[in-house]
């Protein structure tokens, strides 16, 4: 074995390949078949540019509650790398990770993987050794070229497509439809949750003859009050209808889509599991809540327009009594300005942060002036994330908000920050509550 600490290994890995992104199916494929790799349960594959974990957590929370064994993949963590595997109900160990990736190692040979090839491989070899039922797979990055595409899943998701990741996928929907696309199979089903999605998205799909299922037009929810209803097709395409379902944690739009899913699927699944299901699912850093001496905390991985606009529904659907600030900081490469725009007059006061040795994290002086353009005031350059936290704390008291967002980087240093608080009772007011960290 190349190494005896995960930590070692996960460093290494950052190393291993010339490009951080490097698209494409040949190594994973090549390395997958000297590995001998071969999924027998069935899979369900997620795309999407919005959506796809909790389309994974809404799967694997009713399959766990119809009392199967599920395995799960999902990328990237926030923190800590075993959150990326989930066997059966449990996070996968140090001890797995490391007999994985040895294993991957020894049969690579001189071939080249990036750090989520690796990861993806672990993940596969792993399944194949864990005596699952089914297996739920996220998307990485796009579809048609992602590792996770060389398996052929039984049934496929794209939750939604929007711009985002321009330089890999394009610059318009079409393109990024037709990415996502990628992870259609011919003649299996594909359940699309966009309410309009690209006509790339649905002509590649009846170009190879997968069997499409469309929101609106092959099921649908209504939400009624503290329930919703809901509408679809089974395997059969027979009508299917499940009513007074609880309302989920997450997105109702992602879990009728799951739902079409799993009808697709060749597992039974009771409407009691679906309905215990939908009450367990969550993702952590989706729309999080944390009380913190009253203050309403919210973690939002948000970076991108479309999922800054749920950000948004979100907060003005469950208001508070007092102010709200926010404490952001995102990478350069984002629709910045069209962010903000999106959320002028959600916050009383931006304390813009700075994420230390990321390269690609946008300097909180290029965002401040982005703010500024839009004529917002209140904007504090106010450091790292912690400090940014700090100073939130000073301007809040019991009744505000705090909502912190901008990158999967940003909510997980929030994230430590409030692990740590709450580890600490000097900095922890004595009526925090961690909820879910």
């Amino acid at each position: 074995m190349r190494f005896a600490q995960l930590d070692d290994w996960l460093r290494w890995l950052e190393t291993l390949h010339p490009r951080a992104i490097d698209m494409g199916l040949e190594r994973t494929a090549h390395v997958a078949q000297t590995l001998g790799i071969n999924l027998t349960m069935p899979v369900l594959s997620v795309a999407g540019t919005n959506g796809k974990g909790s389309c994974v957590a809404l799967a694997s929370a009713i399959f766990g509650a119809a009392g199967y064994r599920v395995g799960t993949y999902t990328s990237p963590h926030l923190l800590r790398y075993h959150e990326r595997i989930n066997l059966a109900g449990r996070t996968v160990t140090d001890g797995e990770l490391l007999a994985a990736f040895a294993a991957i190692d020894s049969a690579r040979g001189s071939t080249s993987l990036s750090y989520f090839e690796f990861g993806t491989l672990a993940a596969l070899w792993l399944f194949e050794r864990a005596e699952l039922d089914v297996v739920v797979l996220e998307v990485g990055l796009g579809g048609r070229l992602d590792a996770v595409n060389i398996i052929d899943a039984d049934v496929a998701i794209v939750s939604s497509i929007a711009l985002d990741h321009e330089a890999w996928l394009g610059s318009d929907r079409e393109a990024v439809g037709r990415e996502k696309a990628g992870i259609f199979r011919a003649g299996r089903a594909a359940v699309i949750g966009d309410v309009d999605p690209p006509q790339s998205l649905l002509d590649y799909g009846g170009d190879i003859a997968a069997k499409l299922h469309c929101r609106n037009r092959d099921f649908s929810f209504s939400a009624i009050r503290l329930a919703w209803d809901w509408r679809g097709v089974d395997a059969r395409g027979e009508a299917l209808v499940y009513q007074n379902l609880p309302l989920p944690k997450l997105l109702i739009d992602n879990a009728a889509t799951v739902l079409q899913a799993l009808a697709c699927l060749p597992l039974a699944v009771s409407e009691q599991a679906i309905h215990q299901g939908l009450q367990q699912a969550s993702v952590a850093g989706r729309c999080q809540h944390i009380d913190l001496a009253g203050v309403d905390i919210v973690l939002d991985v948000a970076h991108n327009p479309a999922a800054v606009v749920t950000l948004r529904q979100h907060l003005q659907s469950q208001p508070v009594a007092g102010k709200t600030i926010c404490v952001f900081a995102v990478m350069a490469d984002k629709a910045i300005a069209q962010m903000c725009t999106i959320l002028q007059g959600c916050f009383e006061t931006w304390l813009l942060a700075t994420l230390h040795d990321n390269p690609r994290a946008a300097q909180d002086v290029d965002v401040a002036a982005e703010l500024r353009s839009l004529q917002l005031n209140n904007i504090e350059c106010s450091g790292d994330v912690l400090t940014s936290m700090q100073r939130a704390m000073t301007l809040l008291r019991a009744g505000d908000r705090l909502v912190v967002f901008g990158s999967f980087f940003t909510v997980a240093e929030g994230m430590g920050v409030l692990s740590a608080w709450a580890k600490s009772s000097a900095k922890q007011p004595s009526n925090c509550s961690e909820n879910t960290l």
